[in-house]
């Protein structure tokens, strides 16, 4: 294995891909979560993200407690997620897999393509108490 096979293996503490399940026949293709088989917590809450202008940033926070999985089920998306030590970015532009990001990861979203959509579905429900905004701040956390 090449270095650049390795660093493309390299995800920070947690994140990982997270492959769907998926059906395709004639009519197009189905792909679907079930229950908590597909994702390591179970869902409090479900959001999504759209209609980003061009040139904008979402994200750009961590979580204290709240883990998350973004899945972009329209158009196309960069992730940069960042745990302190390591940092990864990914184009999301399969429906079928998601990235997980755990608590205690930074995570910033760049470059929509027109007509996105990231789908987000995470362990807990919405706490203003429970972001990072600011990256020094996030970076003494893990001190």
């Amino acid at each position: 294995m090449d270095m650049k096979e390795h660093m493309e293996d390299h995800w920070p503490e947690g994140c990982c891909w997270l492959p769907l399940p998926k059906a395709t026949d004639e009519r197009g293709t189905l792909a679907f979560l079930e229950g908590g088989e597909h994702l390591p917590f179970s869902v409090k809450r479900v959001f999504w993200i759209y209609g980003v202008p061009a040139g904008k940033t979402r994200g750009g926070h961590a979580h204290r407690t709240c883990a998350e999985a973004l899945f972009p089920v329209a158009g196309a998306f960069t992730v940069e997620v960042d745990d302190g030590v390591c940092r990864r970015t990914v184009r999301m532009d399969r429906p079928d897999r998601g990235v997980l990001i755990p608590a205690g990861v930074w995570c910033n979203l760049t470059d929509f393509s027109a007509g996105a959509v990231c789908v987000v579905m995470a362990s807990h429900p919405y706490d203003a108490e429970g972001y990072i905004h600011k990256y020094e701040d996030f970076i003494q956390t893990k001190r």
